[in-house]
């Protein structure tokens, strides 16, 4: 795959699945959908095993990967069934523009979903630490683009705009800008992350 080789997405997952990420829900490990999510997780990281471009968000939400499994995805974009997620229709609207889906691997600082089942929280900076190595992982050899302030942090990067709260123009700028010309955008290395990390403390 570049990054996370084929033969170990199976690993990754699990070890996704086996994490406690501070007081956060693991919708890979906990749920009867579990089985599925990971399922799902694994065919999407092997489909995305060329990507180039590593776009990384706050957290799992409520009505997105937590339900989907995966990042910035709804439920109803794969089945036309359950919630649907605004931040996940902008986001893959603007890729499906951009022409840039298969080029896209999508993640989260904070993989799993911090909040209830019916709102969202923000991550504490142990959770995004608690993250880190799954992102750093993901990142090896791509060029990655944070989305919103915890995703800049988390990846101690200069991001975009994140479309929540009225931001969904500047997000969809951003992006265009940034995959037009991916000068400035630096290609992470294995201890960015954790460096990023230990400036939060």
């Amino acid at each position: 795959m570049g990054m996370v080789e084929e033969k170990s997405l199976g690993t990754f997952v699990d070890r996704l699945a086996a994490a406690r990420v501070g007081a956060t829900f693991n919708q890979y490990a906990t749920g009867p959908r579990a089985a599925l999510l990971r399922e799902r997780l694994t065919a999407y990281l092997k489909s995305r095993g060329g990507a180039r471009i590593l776009l990384v968000g706050e957290a799992a939400g409520y009505r997105g990967a937590r339900v989907s499994g995966l990042p910035f995805t709804s439920e109803r974009q794969l089945t036309g069934a359950g919630p649907a997620e605004a931040t996940a229709t902008i986001v893959q609207g603007a890729l499906r523009d951009l022409g840039a889906v298969d080029d896209v691997l999508l993640w989260n600082a904070v993989p799993t979903h911090p909040g209830s089942a019916a709102s969202n929280r923000s991550p504490t900076a142990a959770e995004v630490g608690a993250g880190a190595p799954f992102l750093e992982e993901l990142a090896q050899g791509r060029v990655v683009i944070p989305v919103g302030r915890v995703a800049e942090r988390a990846c101690g990067l200069p991001g975009i705009r994140h479309p929540a709260r009225g931001g969904a123009a500047a997000f969809r700028d951003g992006l265009a800008e940034r995959l037009r010309s991916l000068e400035g955008t630096a290609i992470i290395q294995r201890r960015s992350v954790s460096e990023a990390f230990r400036l939060l403390q």
